[in-house]
């Protein structure tokens, strides 16, 4: 089923002599530039009725009409799929993903995803790009993620990870034992050599900031509290293995197991078994796109992080090690 947006707004003259596109991103402020762009290139955002060329440059007491039909994406199939639904109200949905789940549809992971999701719990996501999803986590990270229900929403959204208005906090289990928190500010852009892979790039890169601090440090590992500025692919991952903390369980970044010395049999049989990153998605802040109240949800870490953390804090405790240390 196809959506219609019909919108009229006539330009006030202390806007008169700026270009098109920027009136009309004033006038249409529920929606992004790019997208404004996108339309008037289209012929569907116009003039007193006409097709007008973005840079061109208006008067003032023009009439500028929006007339577009959105079709639903019709290419993602939706799928009846269990959700861990945190929060929801009729602009955006909180959800706390599992490990194993993809979030967009590709090649090799056509359909059981997030969106495939999305599309049967909220129908009216299908005329969202990218079916309301907002930011993403890899297959392999658990935690928190905003949908949006609405155009408008995931415009407001969008707009606040760029301004970085959006608070993302996470918590790792990393390989090492730091000394203190800190701040890692390294561009993150693709591996030279590896399509699959990210890697700090000084000169191709963008930028990327990462702020960590110490939860609990045990005798080869480090449970970390991290925060994000920006949101880099693999940013966290890559970020880590940077500064020679590798995440747990994250061969892409961390290299193959090595297994610490004189470590108890129940951590090493926790570590051989821990095969995805030890990433979780712990907390997110934003104000609600149409209220602006600010809003703020926090979960519990999954149960292999937790167990993992038991076998780091007996294995300190059996090899007559003081207690683990909490910060």
């Amino acid at each position: 089923m196809a959506e219609r947006i019909v919108k009229e707004a006539q330009v006030p003259f202390d806007l008169g002599g700026n270009r098109f596109d920027q009136i009309a991103t004033e006038l249409f402020g529920d929606y992004s530039r790019s997208r404004i762009q996108s339309w008037i290139k289209e012929g569907v955002l116009r003039v007193d009725g006409k097709a007008t060329k973005a840079k061109e440059k208006l008067f003032g007491g023009e009439t500028v009409s929006l007339d577009i039909v959105i079709e639903a994406q019709e290419d993602h199939e939706a799928q009846e799929m269990a959700l861990d639904i945190v929060y929801e109200d009729d602009d955006i949905i909180i959800v706390n993903k599992p490990a194993g789940l993809v979030v967009h549809p590709a090649v090799g992971n056509r359909d059981g995803t997030l969106m495939n999701a999305i599309l049967h719990h909220a129908p009216e996501t299908a005329h969202i790009p990218r079916a309301g999803i907002v930011h993403r986590l890899d297959k392999e990270t658990t935690g928190l993620m905003v949908v949006a229900k609405t155009l408008i929403a995931q415009t407001d959204l969008v707009s606040q990870l760029q301004e970085r208005s959006m608070g993302r906090e996470y918590e790792a289990i990393s390989i090492g034992v730091m000394t203190g928190g800190g701040e890692v500010d390294e561009p993150i852009g693709r591996h030279p050599h590896n399509r699959q892979k990210q890697a700090v790039e000084p000169v191709h890169g963008k930028d990327a900031v990462t702020h960590y601090r110490l939860v609990e440090r045990f005798k080869n590992h480090t449970h970390i509290r991290l925060k994000l500025e920006t949101g880099r692919t693999h940013q966290i991952r890559v970020h880590m293995a940077f500064i020679q903390y590798p995440l747990v369980g994250d061969p892409q970044y961390g290299g193959r197991l090595k297994m610490p010395k004189a470590c108890s049999p129940e951590l090493q049989d926790q570590l051989r078994n821990f095969r995805r990153q030890a990433l979780h998605a712990k907390r997110l802040e934003l104000a609600h796109p149409v209220t602006g109240e600010w809003m703020e949800w926090e979960v519990d870490l999954p149960e292999d992080m937790k167990q993992l953390l038991d076998a780091l804090r007996t294995d300190m405790l059996e090899s007559g090690s003081n207690d683990s240390e909490y910060f």
